[in-house]
């Protein structure tokens, strides 16, 4: 069988008497997604053979030899001299027979002692994805830093808040905007968080008992840049929460960007008329001249269902599987490739669409006190006037309805009017009328004051700083 499973690219044989099936070896080919982990790959076995000369199956001309054979072998794949063969089954069979070509048989044949691809694949997944995720972090941090950028350009502008799509009350402009980046980086806060469990080497777990060779799994994770091996070899092969842990994080990145896209989508109508895109990240209509679409907006908001489909599927693979390592692990990397590979696409675009797009501030001050989006101002002065707010709540319904029914905004009811509802509504009210003074007055801890917005701008600018060094 060993003959099969070699011309085969398999690493296992032995008991069989003859390979697989092409169907069953057409179904359980993984190289021609999971080549991208060619690098880790090697990286770890180059922290492998170090365990293995430490424990006594390598001399140290043998580990050196394998050292630079390894470094050649990268070298290969990186100048394309060295590709995976159709008969691979996976990045690892590939990656041995090219070191085998190198190395020879004798040596090369030393090298797979003491681990299993179940614990070499649990590791080279946490490798791939801490790097991945470094780069990750640098894009949103610049995208976080635009944003903050666009706000600061902005300080002053009024707007109309919405909850329920309705108007609300009046902000800034800067305090909407910076709704957008916090959650952004709460994001790369979670990124951190999961840091501290994907830096734990699965090596030496073996295919999920451990070794008995006395190989050092602190050697190998030290090698790797890991903080330590995991607590529990069984748990190590076959757990992949770390996995779906990076992706809900990434997903949560794609969730973000599809709720700005979607209040993007709504500005740039004729309707609301807020904001411009740039001609460089809008589209056109192959029959409608005039048409600009926001398609950098639209894409980020399909993407995003893409990536819920993508953990989707990777939960419902996990949530069934006994222990320990199922084959039905293979299709843990697939997901989390496809998001990766998604945001590294969305997000540069997603950044230059909010550098360029400019603001119609006239349209949106002009806007920011319809809908008697002062009312709560009204009640709360009322409150002010030791009127319980119960009856000061009452009091400004009225005074909208009356306004309603008379085509008015608050401001323009007259003092009369307003007396006869209620004699509470004196002509101080109207101190309180205006969208100034409203943001003005709110100047709470996170509230739409530009004391506080400056403080956001401050404090996130911090924080970028740091994540951009």
């Amino acid at each position: 069988m060993s003959q099969h499973a070699s011309a085969a690219g398999a690493l296992w044989g032995g008991r069989f008497s003859g390979g697989p099936a092409e169907s069953v070896a057409a179904l359980s080919r993984s190289v021609h997604f999971d080549w991208r982990l060619a690098k880790y790959d090697i990286l770890g076995t180059k922290a492998h053979i170090r365990a293995l000369q430490q424990a006594g199956y390598l001399t140290m001309a043998e580990l050196e030899k394998l050292d630079r054979d390894l470094g050649e072998l990268w070298a290969r794949i990186q100048n394309g001299s060295f590709l995976p063969k159709e008969s691979d089954e996976d990045v690892h069979s590939a990656l041995e027979r090219g070191l085998i070509e190198i190395t020879g048989k004798e040596l090369g044949g030393k090298v797979r002692a003491g681990r299993s691809r179940n614990d070499q694949i649990a590791t080279l997944i946490r490798t791939y994805l801490l790097e991945e995720a470094t780069h990750l972090e640098r894009l949103v941090s610049q995208l976080i830093a635009t944003i903050a950028n666009r706000a600061e350009e902005h300080l002053g502008v009024a707007m109309p808040g919405r909850t329920h799509f309705q108007h609300a009350q009046p902000v800034l402009l800067s305090h909407s905007l910076l709704a957008h980046a916090w959650p952004l980086q709460r994001d790369l806060e979670r990124l951190d968080d999961w840091r501290k469990r994907a830096m734990l080497s699965p090596y030496g777990a073996g295919a999920l008992a451990g070794n008995t060779l006395g190989l050092d799994p602190n050697l190998v994770a030290q090698e790797l840049g890991l903080s330590g091996p995991t607590q529990n070899s069984i748990d190590a092969t076959s757990s992949r929460d770390v996995v779906a842990e990076f992706g809900f994080i990434a997903t949560m990145m794609g969730i973000n960007l599809s709720r700005f896209s979607e209040e993007i989508i709504v500005w740039a109508t004729a309707e609301f008329n807020y904001i411009k895109l740039a001609d460089a990240y809008s589209t056109g209509s192959s029959i409608m001249p005039q048409k600009k679409n926001p398609d950098v907006a639209e894409l980020a908001r399909g993407k995003a269902g893409r990536m819920i489909g993508d953990l989707t599927g990777l939960l419902a693979t996990l949530k069934g599987l006994p222990l320990a390592y199922n084959r039905d692990l293979q299709e843990d990397k697939e997901p989390v490739f496809d998001m990766i590979d998604t945001l590294f696409v969305l997000l540069p675009a997603f950044t230059g669409m909010v550098e360029t797009m400019t603001f119609n501030t006239e349209r949106m001050e002009e806007l920011a006190p319809a809908g008697f989006s002062l009312a709560t101002d009204v009640a709360e002065w009322l409150v002010k006037q030791k009127v319980i707010f119960r009856d000061a709540h009452e009091i400004t319904g009225s005074l909208v309805s009356y306004c309603e029914q008379h085509g008015l905004e608050l401001h323009q009811v007259p003092d009369a009017a307003m007396a006869a509802i209620s004699p509470h509504l004196t002509p101080e009210v109207r101190d309180v009328l205006t969208v100034q003074g409203s943001i003005r007055a709110r100047a709470g801890a996170g509230g739409t004051a530009l004391p506080r917005v400056l403080e956001q701008l401050t404090g996130i600018r911090k924080i970028i700083a740091h994540r951009l060094a």
